[in-house]
């Protein structure tokens, strides 16, 4: 299992967008086979730091997903709306492997 966590800075003054954008990707990403641990919107300290968090079984499942979620009605209007509303400043992913075990289970 992997974890995929997005960072994203986001402009400040457009929060709300970004909490549409979290809600609408809350729907579509687990309908396209991710398991979405969640988006999460500023609250206190940083005003642009976001994040979004989500398992896929590897690599491979990754791509499967990410072309499952480009043709999902609401992923491709999810993706149109951040490219209209340029809430989104900076988009980092990285994909993490649970390292602490036990409860990470067995190799």
């Amino acid at each position: 299992m992997l974890t995929c966590v997005i960072r994203y800075e986001i402009d400040p003054t457009k929060k709300d967008k970004f909490v549409q954008y979290a809600r609408n990707w809350g729907q579509a990403i687990p309908r396209c086979g991710a398991d979405l641990v969640g988006y999460f919107a500023p609250h206190e300290g940083s005003s642009t730091l976001a994040y979004g968090i989500y398992n896929v079984e590897s690599l491979a499942e990754y791509e499967a997903y990410r072309a499952r979620l480009a043709v999902d009605p609401l992923g491709r209007e999810n993706y149109e709306f951040a490219q209209a509303e340029k809430f989104l400043l900076r988009e980092d992913r990285t994909f993490l492997k649970l390292a602490s075990a036990p409860h990470g289970g067995p190799e």
